[in-house]
């Protein structure tokens, strides 16, 4: 780092005195459940969109288009999020991604309500993409949510605690992926579109009117900021070149974004090939469990001393399963490397937001998790844009026919899916590669010098700030 930078807890809005670190972290933990509801429900009818226009279309592009457009809503949203989390009481912030989310949910039901099915599932008529944009803009708003939980992590862990806390977030984010896969698949393939709807609305005002009840008497006010305006981006991109490094930080933490956006995709309509949609839901939600796993085994081990070494190691292994989980349409196979490339989700998100908490300020801390998700949801939906239209055109259809059949069966023999399997091969492999010439990069070993700075300091930085009782 350049100059001192400010401490993490602004004394003058953040006071750790008023309770003990076990009463925080307490609340830390009614937050958490609160954030594992909203996100389920969310989840939920977002999975549900996807498996009922596939089945409803048999269509990949479709299912490409929808995931993509997600993750790009996110990218165009995140810049504000974040501003707003800069600039607002964070709990104020959950509240108000809460209600949003309310208010079109229920448009989506009142659209669905009033659509004709016909015209609804008809893609070439507006019906369908605005009833999905209504979802997926609900679904996207709730994210917010997600960056203010980032903040509140620094205001209520204490420094040598966060990258365990963080590990607990990536088990809320497994415990959304297994409950909603199941939910889901259930919904759709026994309940219909709509009466799933109705559900996602019930959920919603549950977790609303949960986040209501709770309190966060520790940020006094909101902290100081030069944040500025709803889209500070010049605030965003100035509060992360501000810190050596961090920039590359992002980056890498992009590159299992990269592959995310392949199996955003494809993954979906590969299981739905090999499974019914009850059954596929049940599967994923089986795999889905690694989620679980690697968030506990952040939660009791941490990180170690190198949260961007643990990343990029994470990463190589991703690539490489990636690569090897659909080379045979083995039911086990793929519902194994799902698991296993679930469990190391969790070692990439955990390591990147524990690096910021360390060594960004918290009144910039906002800005710099809404730009790193920005940039690293913008990965996926170019990488899922791309990849459905050339797999339902070209790909799919070569795999399909003899001479295609014949020239993939050595290497990875014989079913229905093989083009998307060679898709997951190839992405796989580039993952291990960019994951690789990363570790030889000067930027690697500055990040990491830059951290293990911040973390020596902590102690010294965060001690006047907080004056709870010890653990």
């Amino acid at each position: 780092m350049t100059e001192q930078e400010p401490r993490l807890a602004d004394p003058d809005a953040i006071d750790t005195s008023l309770r003990s670190p076990t009463q925080r972290s307490r609340t830390f933990a009614g937050i958490l459940v609160n954030t594992a509801l909203a996100n389920i429900t969310t989840s939920y009818l977002w999975f549900a969109l996807t498996f009922w226009v596939y089945l409803e279309t048999r269509n990949v592009i479709a299912t490409g288009v929808i995931g993509g457009a997600y993750m790009l809503l996110i990218a165009l949203s995140s810049i504000s999020f974040g501003t707003f989390v800069d600039r607002y009481r964070k709990l104020a912030v959950m509240r108000f991604a809460a209600a949003f989310t309310l208010v079109m949910f229920v448009l989506a039901g009142v659209m669905f309500l009033l659509t004709p099915a016909t015209s609804l599932l008809d893609l070439t008529l507006p019906w369908f993409w605005i009833f999905a944009v209504i979802i997926l803009v609900g679904a996207v708003v709730e994210n917010m949510r997600n960056v203010a939980l980032s903040t509140i992590v620094t205001i209520l862990i204490e420094p040598d605690r966060r990258a365990n806390a963080n590990g607990m977030v990536g088990m809320v984010q497994g415990l959304a992926f297994i409950v909603t896969s199941v939910l889901s698949g259930l919904s759709v393939g026994l309940l219909g579109m709509g009466w799933t709807v109705v559900v996602a609305i019930v959920l919603t005002v549950l977790a609303f009117a949960h986040l209501l009840t709770l309190r966060m008497p520790e940020e006094v006010r909101v902290a100081a900021t030069d944040a500025h305006g709803a889209f500070d981006l010049r605030g965003s991109i100035a509060a992360v070149l501000a810190i050596s490094g961090l920039f590359a930080l992002i980056l890498f933490s992009t590159f299992n974004n990269f592959i995310g956006g392949v199996y955003m995709a494809l993954m979906d309509p590969y299981g739905l090939e090999m499974f019914p949609v009850e059954l596929w839901g049940t599967f994923f939600a089986v795999g889905s469990t690694g989620f679980l796993v690697g968030g506990a085994l952040i939660g009791k081990f941490g990180l170690g001393a190198n949260p961007l070494r643990t990343m990029l190691i994470a990463v190589v292994v991703m690539g490489a399963l990636g690569a090897v989980f659909t080379l045979r349409e083995w039911a086990w196979l793929y519902i194994a490397g799902i698991w296993l490339y679930l469990v190391l989700i969790p070692f990439v998100e955990a390591a990147e937001q524990t690096v910021i908490q360390q060594v960004v300020p918290l009144h910039r801390q906002g800005r710099v998790f809404g730009f790193a998700m920005a940039f690293e949801s913008a990965a996926a939906p170019i990488t899922a844009f791309l990849i459905a239209p050339i797999a339902q055109v070209w790909i799919i259809p070569y795999a399909r026919s003899a001479e295609g059949a014949a020239q993939l069966e050595p290497l990875l023999g014989e079913g229905t899916s093989r083009g998307i399997a060679l898709v997951f091969l190839v992405a796989g492999i580039i993952m291990i590669a960019a994951a690789l010439l990363a570790f030889l990069t000067p930027v690697y070993r500055r990040v990491s010098a830059s951290y293990a700075r911040a973390a020596a300091e902590a102690p010294s930085t965060d001690g006047d700030a907080d004056a709870s009782p010890s653990r």
